[in-house]
């Protein structure tokens, strides 16, 4: 218990020892502290605006502090004019280096509470009624300039400096200086709220940026990953093709020399090895697929089976149309898979987000290359903008990156949607 007290007292006194670096360090300087700012106008950005405003409240506020420290307070003329010039000119200046501007607002009551000679009319000390609106200014500024641990400190200073200067004020504060203190008070926690909520603000859309981004990058890998598990297929038939030739190309010479036999042979031993770890990485690609087994050994699909896809999307009370350019001939085989999932993914957005239009779907066959061609009418009624990114536009343009081709896709001039997908036959030299 003793170690503990211990303990807890040299903490204690440490931090004591370290108060005055840390005041001298807050509220010896002229540097600012914003918080964050986000893309959106924030509290901050209007901060200028009050520029103006204050300006124009110069005037009538340095009018009232110099006839206030002359009639009520007995100062000289020109004395009241430097304090009243010194305080207008101080709530303006706060807007930029509030630290300097609290230092002589606070002089300046300072200098009132011990210099000034009073009349028949009684006068609140230490503040005037122009001083304690000016210091509130101050420390509103401070609060919304600077961290809350700093105006916190001038407010704390500010209350200890004035009750020093009034008459017996620690012994027994006036109502004024009561008064005064709530009002700096409440300024200091307006700004310190006003601030905190601007970074609160400010954070939750840094995090919400994050969150989308991490999402966009998820779901470009999940589509990565979907386009790798279907080009598998593809990829693992050539090889097996390759393998199989390789085998029977010996029976198909009459006596094959021992090099034409080693040659083929060590063909036919790479094709196998290159088949293997294919399947490895596949494997490590499905490791969380949910498909079924007959699911995942199906064929891929090619345009062959799009008169079938058609049907289907028509079943579903879509209005689809195809139109057919140059003359349909064998196309490689990931061409031919990007070609339908494209078309696919075109009708199953066109369901979704545009219910009840008439899609056409253009299929032409030019000379070294397939374009692709989906456009739906304008909807009859708006359809809402979907919440979060999904998987058929980034898969469709994945899809056409991976081919070296050209994807465009965006609104037509008559209120419709159209994507064109133009898929390479031959990989560019």
């Amino acid at each position: 218990m003793r170690r503990e007290w211990a303990g807890a007292g040299a903490l204690l006194t440490g931090r004591v020892k370290a108060l005055p670096r840390i005041l001298a360090h807050d509220l010896w300087t002229t540097a600012i502290d914003p918080p964050p700012r986000s893309k959106r106008p924030g509290l901050h950005d209007w901060l200028p605006a009050l520029l103006v405003p204050l300006v124009v409240c110069t005037v009538p506020i340095a009018t009232f502090s110099i006839n206030t420290l002359v009639w009520q307070y007995g100062m000289d003329h020109w004395d009241a004019v430097v304090l009243g010039g010194i305080q207008s000119v101080a709530l303006i200046a706060a807007l930029y280096r509030p630290v300097p501007a609290w230092w002589a607002v606070t002089a300046v009551m300072t200098v009132v509470a011990l210099t000034a000679r009073f009349g028949a009319v009684d006068a609140p000390l230490p503040w005037t009624g122009p001083g304690i609106v000016v210091q509130a200014g101050v420390l509103l500024l401070m609060a919304l300039r600077l961290r809350p641990r700093i105006a916190v400190e001038a407010l704390g200073l500010s209350i200890l400096v004035s009750l020093a200067c009034a008459p017996h004020g620690f012994v027994a504060p006036t109502a004024d200086t009561r008064v005064a203190v709530a009002v700096l008070t409440t300024a200091v926690v307006v700004g310190a709220a006003l601030r905190g909520r601007q970074v609160a603000r400010t954070e939750l859309v840094a995090q919400e940026e994050r969150t989308a981004e991490e999402r966009n990058r998820r779901t470009l890998l999940e589509e990565r990953n979907r386009i790798a598990r279907e080009l598998h297929d593809v990829v693992a038939h050539h090889m097996s093709v390759i393998s199989i030739q390789a085998q029977v190309a010996p029976h198909l010479v009459e006596n094959p020399s021992d090099e034409l036999k080693e040659n083929l042979a060590g063909i036919r031993e790479n094709a196998v090895d290159a088949l293997t770890e294919l399947r490895r990485v596949l494997g490590v690609l499905r490791s969380e697929d949910t498909l079924s087994a007959d699911a995942r050994h199906t064929p891929q699909p090619t345009l062959d089976r799009l008169p079938e896809l058609l049907a289907n999307v028509r079943g579903a009370g879509l209005r689809v149309t195809t139109d057919l350019t140059g003359t349909p001939r064998p196309i490689p085989p990931g061409v031919d898979l990007s070609a339908f999932r494209i078309v696919q993914e075109s009708l199953s957005n066109a369901m979704r987000h545009a219910p009840g239009t008439a899609v056409r779907v253009g299929i032409g066959y030019g000379t070294n290359c397939v374009t692709v061609r989906i456009t739906n009418s304008a909807p009859d009624e708006p359809v809402p903008p979907p919440r979060h990114i999904g998987h058929g536009l980034l898969g469709m343009r994945e899809r056409t990156a991976m081919l070296a081709g050209d994807f465009t896709n965006g609104p037509t001039p008559e209120g419709g949607y159209e994507i064109v997908a133009i898929l390479p036959l031959e990989e560019p030299v």
